[in-house]
């Protein structure tokens, strides 16, 4: 079915991505086991049925939500440092590293309801089991590139990479919180301040200088 199809469903203004930013802003205030699909209607302006029509259950719903803010997680991870950054020689550790820290901000801001809600989740459902499952290999991806920045000597080595990992992505979970789009910082700012904040008290004295240059 084209796209044009697709949009004309339902009430006009309300396709399956309309439906789906209306249902995570509601998971979001009212808590996704609160929130039923009879009250996604009514904030809608549709009919039970019509919701039904673009998903086949509440748990559809989240589950395209959860795997939008992973996706793009996992896709920072995923693809490489572009070639202006590459130079020559391959990156090392600690530059995918800043790459990955300033991707993930991206997301979030990007993605900043999705997101939220994946940082809300607490394995109730089988979606929300499968989306940790997914989270927790993330977070392991992170502690490894944490680690083999620490083995190039990059990184101080006396803080176990878990920890680093836990505390860098706490800190950018954290923005969920208070950030507000429109604010005075966007995402290359904040992406510039979470750089800044995690990786210039991890760098060696010798990465440090070489940083500041």
């Amino acid at each position: 079915m084209s796209e044009m199809q697709s949009t004309r469903r339902g009430r006009p203004g309300y396709d399956q991505q309309g439906i789906l930013g209306v249902a995570v802003a509601a998971f979001n205030e009212y808590g996704y086991d609160a929130t039923s699909i009879g009250m996604l209607a009514e904030r809608l302006g549709l009919s039970k049925s019509a919701i039904y029509h673009h998903f086949g259950s509440k748990d559809e719903i989240l589950d395209l939500a959860l795997d939008a803010a992973l996706s793009g997680l996992e896709a920072v991870v995923e693809n490489p440092l572009p070639e202006s950054a590459q130079g020559q020689a391959a990156p090392s550790a600690v530059d995918r590293l800043e790459h990955v820290l300033r991707g993930a901000v991206r997301v979030l801001v990007d993605q900043l309801p999705a997101v939220t809600l994946l940082l809300r989740v607490r394995g109730n459902t089988d979606v929300e089991r499968k989306a940790l499952i997914r989270r927790r290999a993330f977070d392991r991806r992170i502690t490894a590139l944490v680690s083999e920045a620490q083995s190039e000597g990059a990184l101080r080595a006396d803080i176990d990479a878990s920890v680093v990992a836990r505390l860098v992505f706490g800190m950018i979970n954290s923005i969920v919180e208070w950030y507000r789009p429109g604010g005075r910082e966007g995402a290359d700012r904040l992406a510039d301040d979470v750089v800044a904040l995690a990786l210039d008290g991890l760098r060696t004295r010798g990465e440090a200088g070489a940083a500041a240059v």
